[in-house]
């Protein structure tokens, strides 16, 4: 716990079996009360490591996508009483020691959003992010940095951490069931002006860090384009959509 808020920790998990336990082993447990997984229909023998580690596990039966994949993870760990619930990859590209630090952010009730930025240390490339990976990175950054009127190092981390308020708050089930999601999390928080700090992370790049073809990167852009357009027009009253729309679906308060 941190201030007396319970911390959750939640893996979404994808053919994940060769770095699972060494993320978790990072991950301290003197602070985070709870470790839960989504396994999104692995092909691989992650929910077994995930058995033997002791983790509590939700499993899709096939694969459903990055973004259904949180939704699960998130529901989860509000039912479970979560307070603070910290998203991690289980793939090893962040590292679990920082999760305090990020937890911590949202703990002081001055953010509702934490993000760990690749970006802001200055050494993604040299921690090995592919340059084309960190070229569309910062272009996406800039752009949705001049139309959304921010100044965000990175929109596009996998390592952040929320408030049990803002999950419940955000029409979350609207977004993507895909890599959008991460996306379109961000924007919305923005839309709802809910406070986002950062802070800076090292990352790691490596055969088994989890990444998406070059193919669908550009769909995911297109995606970021698409988001930011909605934001803008939604703002200027010119038309409506759902992820933006106070009433649409969100996740639930547990009742039991």
């Amino acid at each position: 716990m941190i201030a007396g808020r319970k911390v959750i920790a939640v893996l979404p998990a994808y053919n994940a079996e060769r770095t699972l336990e060494r993320t978790v082993q990072g991950i301290a447990r003197d602070v985070v009360d709870e470790i839960l997984l989504a396994d999104d229909g692995s092909r691989d023998q992650t929910v077994e490591v995930a058995k033997k580690l002791g983790i509590p596990f939700y499993r899709h039966t096939a694969n459903r996508g990055y973004g259904a994949n949180q939704k699960t993870c998130y529901q989860a760990a509000l039912d479970r009483g979560g307070q603070i619930i910290v998203m991690l990859h289980p793939d090893y590209q962040y590292p679990p020691e920082l999760i305090p630090a990020l937890a911590g952010m949202v703990a002081s009730g001055l953010f509702q959003v934490a993000l760990g930025s690749r970006i802001l240390g200055g050494r993604a490339l040299q921690h090995g992010m592919p340059f084309y990976k960190y070229f569309f990175n910062r272009l996406w950054t800039w752009g949705q940095n001049l139309w959304l009127g921010e100044r965000f190092s990175e929109y596009h981390t996998g390592f952040r951490a929320f408030s049990r308020e803002f999950l419940l708050k955000i029409p979350l089930l609207e977004n993507s069931d895909d890599f959008l999601f991460d996306n379109q999390v961000l924007v919305q928080a923005v839309f709802f002006r809910f406070p986002i700090g950062e802070i800076s992370t090292p990352c790691r790049f490596s055969a088994d860090s989890s990444t998406i073809s070059p193919w669908r990167g550009a769909w995911y852009g297109m995606g970021v384009v698409w988001t930011t357009l909605q934001h803008f027009l939604q703002r200027a009253g010119v038309f409506h959509f759902r992820i933006f729309d106070p009433s649409g679906r969100r996740l639930q308060e547990f009742a039991g």
